[in-house]
């Protein structure tokens, strides 16, 4: 994940809240290393300059528009675009996508499901930088598929967050160990970790909603009191 967190994102949109809004969850999330511009003019120059490794781009902007630029970015770079717009006509999306974007998204949208769409855009962008393809394994009736970030579950898919896709991958990875909180918290939270093992409280049973039959009464996860937690897959006891 850290691969992933460690990419250059350029965000362009017009409205000042917008662009904040979409910077304090990349924060959130991880990413750091954020661009943001308010017009084409200065995305284009910060596209130059900065040479950023995904960008989110508002399609209308007040010195040109979202499908020009990306058609001018397109000279000299091939970086992944997700497109944001106020417009949901096919007509748009098409053309979004057929100009190379990766992704588009209508306003309003849900901060969340941007940042996963993002996440899953620079995976698949990115690729060759991960040792290999993360896991899809099966817990009781659910499939839990950390490649696409989801649970699927009685004909349904439950999208995990940044941050319980992290704590999955944590976990999965030590599958049938117990892994301490501490060492959670630094997996999804870094160096500012410190302090969050009641946050990474909630995360776990949030995750226990969506991978468990009975959450209130865990078979997968299961908490080692004093210690941290511990994945039980099917094999495992």
């Amino acid at each position: 994940m850290d691969i992933i967190k460690n990419k250059k994102v350029l965000i362009v949109d017009d409205e000042p809240k917008i662009l904040e809004m979409i910077e304090m969850f990349l924060r959130k999330e991880g990413f750091f290393r954020i661009f943001i511009a308010g017009n084409y003019a200065d995305a284009l120059r910060i596209c130059r300059m900065e040479k950023p490794d995904a960008a989110i781009l508002d399609v209308m902007l007040p010195d040109g528009d979202g499908f020009s630029l990306l058609s001018a970015i397109r000279t000299f770079s091939d970086m992944p675009v997700l497109f944001l717009s106020a417009r949901g006509e096919d007509e748009d999306r098409l053309l979004g996508l057929g100009l190379g974007a990766d992704d588009y998204i209508v306003k309003p949208f849900l901060p969340r499901e941007l940042i996963l769409r993002l996440m899953a855009i620079l995976k698949r962008a990115y690729a060759f930088n991960a040792p290999e393809r993360l896991p899809v394994f099966r817990l009781g009736g659910q499939m839990i598929d950390l490649e696409s970030a989801v649970v699927r579950r009685e004909g349904t898919e439950l999208p995990l967050t940044a941050k319980e896709h992290a704590i999955l991958i944590k976990l999965y990875e030590n599958q049938g160990r117990i892994v301490t909180s501490d060492a959670l918290c630094q997996a999804v939270w870094g160096d500012d970790s410190f302090g969050y093992e009641n946050t990474l409280m909630v995360h776990v049973r949030r995750i226990r909603e969506k991978i468990e039959e009975e959450p209130s009464k865990p078979v997968h996860l299961l908490t080692v009191r004093g210690l941290g937690y511990k994945l039980l897959v099917q094999g495992d006891r």
